[in-house]
């Protein structure tokens, strides 16, 4: 049996995905984070409205870039991680 990751789990799990692979497609995204397509774009839009991530055209692609807030945003969460470690059960 499998659970399922939480708003918040898939939330992270994106950023971490743009911050560690740079500029990258849609496609390639949802093969690194593991999630559909669909959701995962409706991740990305409510990023961008954050703006926590950009949508760029790189050599005719359309790609996702995080932005420096969104590399903070994921260092702050890791460090909350690491000093709550029981209630923080989010971030692996």
């Amino acid at each position: 049996m499998t659970v399922r990751r939480s708003k918040l789990q898939c939330y992270l799990h994106t950023i971490e995905g743009l911050t560690n692979n740079g500029p990258i497609k849609l496609s390639r995204l949802s093969l690194k984070v593991k999630i559909n397509c669909s959701p995962l774009k409706a991740i990305l839009l409510d990023l961008m409205g954050k703006q926590l991530v950009e949508q760029k055209q790189f050599k005719g692609n359309l790609v996702y870039v995080a932005t420096p807030m969104a590399r903070t945003v994921l260092s702050h969460f890791k460090d909350l991680a690491e000093f709550l470690p029981n209630v923080l059960t989010v971030y692996p």
